[in-house]
């Protein structure tokens, strides 16, 4: 397979770095059909799943706020195929749902969840913005832009402190690279060599605004140059090449080196969330992207490539309709939480 155009690497030069090569060659998955496959199948249950979601909403069995994945998929399924679950931990924004299909959570009680029932991971009491699972190794969903960086460097001290040799992933956007909170944790983690990737998925818009308008320093795998953290830019439409950057980025940290940055270049085709028109941006731009590298139809044209038939995609796209579907009739089927549970889950312990 010909390597992509696709990671750029930036550190001090004071600082040893992570063994990536430039942007004419950055590193690829070496993956066999069967992976290519599961990593089809897992974005597109995603795609599926985030879709659904968009129609529960507009009929009214979503409420509140509700950020959408689509686009995105190859982001989340490529790094965190390279995870080992069970040992490491994955922190997030608001835009959630697929980081939690892939931490082995079962649709339908994330779909649950999305609508508010006691079936729902979080007993329905978190909604689209606040799903937790500790059992998973999930620490959120979480509204407070940039919140969840803090929280993961916290994380990322647990697995050090414990020695348990696992490293958190911890996800923010474009938008929240430039709170304050990210920086103060940028430093402890390098201060402490924590096992923590911070991963920006950069999907060029924040909540509206262009990152050319909103950021002095547009280049964000740089911004951990003035803590000597290394950044890797990676095109985060391709799923071959994030799961590459992921292996590089879990080497050095896993390698006591301390933490890194992964800049994924992605795209959202959906509003900032469902009550956005997205008038800041025109259908030309979006249906270009989509035309050009859509992270799904890219990795279709890959498996046909090696032989995979048109059949045998289609097959699998029923299934995962079917999982949908079942997801989505128990999630409006289940019964809302009982009252008495407005008063459980209040604390953690006594106090």
């Amino acid at each position: 397979m010909a390597p992509r155009k696709n990671a750029t690497v930036s550190s001090r030069k004071t600082s040893a770095k992570p063994a990536v090569k430039a942007s004419n060659g950055g590193p690829v998955a070496d993956f066999d059909r069967d992976e290519e496959m599961k990593a089809y199948r897992e974005m597109l249950l995603i795609r599926r799943f985030e879709e659904k979601a968009g129609q529960l909403y507009g009929m009214g069995f979503i409420g509140g706020f509700c950020h959408l994945y689509i686009g995105q998929e190859a982001v989340a399924v490529g790094l965190q195929s390279a995870l080992e679950i069970g040992k490491d931990s994955v922190i997030t924004g608001y835009r959630d749902h697929g980081h939690m299909l892939l931490c082995n959570i079962a649709p339908k009680v994330v779909m649950a969840e999305l609508t508010g029932r006691a079936a729902g991971i979080s007993k329905g009491k978190g909604g689209s913005m606040h799903m937790f699972s500790v059992e998973h190794g999930f620490y959120g969903g979480h509204g407070i832009v940039g919140a969840q960086v803090s929280l993961g460097t916290g994380l990322a001290f647990g697995h050090k402190y414990k020695g348990d040799g696992g490293v958190c992933l911890a996800y923010f956007g474009d938008g929240a690279s430039n709170q304050g909170q990210v920086y103060e944790s940028f430093n402890m983690a390098e201060l402490w060599k924590l096992p923590v990737i911070y991963v920006i998925e950069n999907n060029q818009y924040a909540m509206g605004t262009s990152v050319a308008r909103s950021s002095a320093e547009a280049k964000l795998h740089r911004r951990g140059e003035s803590f000597r953290i290394p950044g890797i830019e990676v095109d985060g439409m391709d799923v071959l090449a994030v799961r590459g950057a992921a292996e590089e980025a879990l080497a050095w940290t896993r390698g006591g080196k301390g933490p890194i940055i992964l800049e994924m270049k992605t795209y959202r085709y959906r509003g900032h969330s469902m009550s956005d028109p997205a008038k800041y941006r025109s259908r030309d731009e979006v249906q270009a992207v989509r035309d050009k590298s859509d992270p799904i139809e890219g990795l279709k044209k890959e498996l046909e490539a090696l032989g995979v038939t048109e059949d045998a995609l289609k097959a699998i796209d029923k299934e995962i309709r079917s999982i949908i579907a079942e997801a989505a009739d128990f999630a409006e089927q289940s019964p809302e939480p009982a009252a008495h549970e407005l008063y459980t889950d209040i604390l953690v312990g006594q106090y």
